[in-house]
Formats: structure tokens, sequence, C-alpha cells
């Protein structure tokens, strides 16, 4: 399975040995059972079909945990632009899944944070890749 970070965009993107749907459903389980909320979960892949219009599979997870998200957002409130926490499943014209999220690095640094408040985020890439690759 082939990694991309691209540094430049901010975000991290992994392929999924699954479909959207089953690599979806594994990472809400590890969200419920990490105690994570899971906010929403967007299928717009499904909104397109309903509009008549023809997408791959892709949906959009937004998670968090206010423990870990809430001291980011108390040093620097803009960050909130990029909490809670979001990772984008979609399937290419290959028929590939892939997941991708913002970098915790990025975040931090997009925000002008001490580089140790990236760790409030490092458990949520670890569910993400879980969900990928297990």
């Amino acid at each position: 399975m082939s990694n991309l970070s691209d540094n430049a965009l901010g975000f991290v993107q992994i392929q999924s040995r699954d479909s959207v749907a089953a690599t979806g459903n594994r990472l809400e389980s590890l969200l419920k059972s990490g105690g994570v909320t899971l906010f929403a979960r967007i299928d717009f892949s499904g909104d397109a079909a309903r509009a008549g219009l023809t997408l791959h599979p892709e949906t959009l997870f937004i998670f968090g945990n206010p423990k870990a998200g809430t001291p980011l957002m108390v040093a620097r409130p803009s960050v909130g632009l990029d909490l809670p926490f979001k990772a984008l499943l979609w399937e290419d014209a290959d028929g590939h899944s892939w997941a991708a999220y913002n970098d915790p690095g990025y975040i931090v640094r997009r925000h002008d944070l001490p580089p140790r408040f990236a760790a409030n985020l490092t458990a949520a890439v670890s569910l993400i890749e879980r969900a990928c690759h297990e």
C-alpha cells in the first residue's frame, strides 16, 4: 500500500486495503471504542446520487476528543478552523480506496502553535491508519 504525504498542501493520503464502506465502518468502530466523538459521517456520493449525479464512494468523517483539541483551541482559537479532526475516504477511478487527513504538524504550523501540540492529534492519525490497514 502506498502512502503520500504532501507537506506543501498539509495533508497525508494513505491507501486502504478495503472498500470505502468497510474502511469507514472500521473507522467508526475504532472511534467509538476509543471514546472519540463522531460528530458527522457525510456520504458525499449518496448526496450526489440524490441530486442525480454520479460520484465514486466518498465519505467525510468529522470527529474529535475535547481533551485533545481544547488545549489547542485555548492556545490559538483559530485552530477551530481545522478542528474537529477530519478524515476523507474515497474510491479512485481504478477502484482503490484512500484516506486523507490534515497533517498534525501542518495544523500546528498553520496556527503558530508550539510543536508539542501535534501530539494531541496523533491518536486520531493512529485510528485512521488502523482503519485502513487492519
